[in-house]
């Protein structure tokens, strides 16, 4: 065929009814809803059965059940409101999705195996009854042939993406929705505890810190440099403590991590310095004394690491003990005692990890 190189009056119909071939050894009813067959592209009865497309309401009979694929044809109406069956109607379906539960009848969505679409729900005659607008399920006939089950062509890995941003390497939806959820399920996030939200376990303001022999910590801007709390070489030093809220996307089935920033002032070997934590969750609808700590002992600092190296440790702070937002967790941390004989310690920093979880409404 060549291009146009004068007028032509194309043919043209307002596509409100449509004659289909229809397949082999099929039967359609007068005012049947109509489908045609992943595979082959013929008209038949419709079912909630895989790979099948909704074309239209059958505007007569079209009797093929001993006859070859395309033997005869069967006009189909592509535009109105059509009232079929469907089981339990109420009200609120006014609105809703329409799906194929069998040639006359209609389902919610979640209720058929297949889902195939054939309209919308606009009015409710009865109980057992509903008006289908059918026009919406044809306006997306054209994808629904090229995205055709979830088999094949419907499936996400059979639509290509151009990503103008070249934030992916992924080449179609399905690769690129795998790829976003991965990283979501297993990005981790974390709650900072900021420095001067800690207070002395007893209620006591934090001041500034005094050397000499004293339980008492303080906040200390360490070589003009390192801001933190400082406590003194002391055997029994004094807990300080915080509250850390719950973040609405914390997954309480998986651990999360108490992780501690400090440095010594020293390098002494047997100051191998351990924070012991104690961790209680104080949650809405829960008496504020009704959890048990779940808290323990850091990792230990190492002794003899240079003097004043920044050095992390952790808590793995366990999923059965965890809860779920909102709530706080009532944290205290001080230096173990006995570990902290020679060198006095700085925390610089406190922050918890947790897995996030994918938020629903």
């Amino acid at each position: 065929m060549t291009a146009l190189s004068a007028d032509k009056k194309t043919q043209y119909t307002e596509g409100v009814e449509l004659s289909l071939p229809v397949g082999a050894d099929k039967t359609i009813y007068a005012g049947s809803l109509v489908v045609l067959d992943g595979t082959t592209k013929l008209a038949e009865a419709g079912s909630d059965t895989a790979s099948k497309v909704f074309v239209g309401v059958a505007r007569e009979a079209a009797d093929n059940a001993d006859g070859a694929a395309s033997a005869i044809n069967v006009t189909v109406r592509r535009r109105g409101l059509f009232l079929f069956n469907k089981a339990s109607a109420v009200q609120t379906d006014v609105g809703k999705a329409a799906f194929i539960s069998d040639d006359q009848t209609v389902a919610l969505a979640a209720t058929t195996d297949n889902d195939i679409y054939c309209g919308v729900i606009a009015a409710l005659e009865s109980t057992t009854q509903v008006w289908v607008d059918i026009y919406p399920a044809l306006l997306q006939t054209d994808v629904a042939t090229h995205v055709a089950d979830t088999a094949s062509a419907h499936a996400a890995s059979a639509i290509a993406i151009e990503d103008d941003g070249t934030f992916t390497a992924k080449t179609d939806v399905e690769e690129a929705l795998q790829e976003i959820y991965q990283h979501i399920l297993s990005a981790q996030a974390l709650v900072e505890i900021p420095i001067f939200s800690f207070a002395e376990a007893d209620g006591t303001a934090l001041a500034a810190f005094a050397d000499g022999d004293s339980t008492t910590p303080g906040y200390a801007l360490v070589d003009s440099k390192a801001l933190g709390i400082r406590w003194n070489n002391h055997a029994e030093p004094d807990p300080i403590g915080a509250s850390v809220v719950i973040p609405p996307d914390f997954d309480n089935t998986a651990n999360a991590v108490l992780h501690i920033l400090a440095s010594k002032s020293g390098a002494t070997l047997a100051d191998a310095v351990k924070f012991t934590c104690t961790a209680y969750n104080v949650v809405a609808g829960a008496l504020h004394d009704a959890d048990t700590n779940f808290g323990g002992d850091s990792g230990a600092m190492t002794g003899n690491a240079t003097a004043k190296t920044v050095q992390e440790v952790t808590l793995t702070l366990a999923l059965a003990n965890l809860a779920a937002a909102p709530g706080v967790i009532a944290l205290t941390i001080q230096p173990k005692a006995g570990t902290l004989g020679t060198d006095d310690v700085i925390i610089h920093g406190v922050w918890i990890e947790y897995k996030r979880k994918l938020l629903t409404a």
